[in-house]
């Protein structure tokens, strides 16, 4: 009987209520109440959990290396060098165009035999017409002041020796625009004086109203401001011959031009003007 009580106990009840009473006087322990219900069977509770998935594979975008950067070179900086110093040119020096004129190579009479029956012509005599008074101070021909500058019309002009083609050539001027000074008048022929105090008589036609210059003396500095102390635009050679471009009454400066060159020259370094003479 006792066996069976602990069978169906340890079958069907908890196994501390299996005790038997003999047992339970011996502990101590109180009997449970008669009408305690057997505790129900829990069910057990299986709960149905999600299949866990499969990690996926952690795929990791590879991306290509960069290409490395090409090196940073640093460019050296530019060597700026000094510019060579700056060296004023020398102003150009103007020469004369050769002699102002040239001796006649005019030949004397051939020599002559002595057969009496031949008489040899009677010699021309060079006779001027009579000096001009300076008090008249104008032309017989133009009555046009005198003396007066001009200019030789081109590059081969005769100097006679008197007033007329008879008369022979004395000297030949090679040089167009050299000033001559007009001293007399005797219909078309013009007693002149050249820069180096030769005198002689020229056609009308060969001269012009044109007013030039030649320069005198020593080489000459053609200044660009009518003043000593400015640069020069040209060095002018004795004997170089240029155009007036204007002067000043009684002025000690007057403005010159030789070819492309213009500037100021003292009135007493060239010829070819007047005392107090003034150019506009």
């Amino acid at each position: 009987m006792q066996i069976r009580f602990l069978a169906f106990c340890v079958a069907v009840l908890a196994p501390a209520l299996c005790v038997p009473p003999a047992a339970r006087a011996e502990t101590g322990a109180t009997p449970p109440p008669a009408n305690l219900a057997p505790p129900a069977r829990q069910k057990s509770v299986i709960k149905q959990t999600a299949p866990v998935a499969a990690p996926r594979p952690v795929v990791q975008q590879v991306k290509p290396p960069a290409k490395a950067a090409p090196p940073v070179t640093k460019a050296a900086p530019p060597v700026i060098k000094a510019a060579p110093p700056v060296t004023k040119a020398a102003p150009p020096v103007i020469r004369a165009q050769g002699p102002i004129h040239a001796k006649s190579a005019r030949k004397g009479p051939p020599a002559e035999k002595k057969p009496v029956a031949v008489v040899p012509p009677p010699a021309i005599v060079a006779v001027p017409p009579p000096e001009v008074p300076t008090e008249m101070a104008k032309g017989s021909a133009t009555g046009m002041p005198l003396p007066r500058f001009a200019a030789l019309r081109s590059d081969e002009v005769n100097l006679r020796a008197g007033p007329g083609t008879r008369y022979p050539i004395e000297w030949v001027y090679k040089r167009r625009d050299l000033p001559v000074r007009i001293e007399r008048e005797f219909e078309i022929w013009r007693l002149v004086a050249d820069p180096d105090g030769i005198k002689g008589w020229v056609h009308q036609a060969t001269l012009t109203g044109r007013r030039s210059f030649v320069v005198t003396g020593t080489e000459r500095s053609l200044r660009r401001q009518p003043e000593a102390d400015t640069p020069p635009v040209a060095m002018l050679m004795p004997g170089v011959v240029g155009q007036i471009r204007s002067c000043e009454p009684a002025a000690a400066w007057c403005q010159l031009q030789v070819g492309d060159f213009r500037g100021w020259l003292k009135r007493d370094e060239f010829w070819g003007m007047l005392p107090g003479e003034a150019i506009k």
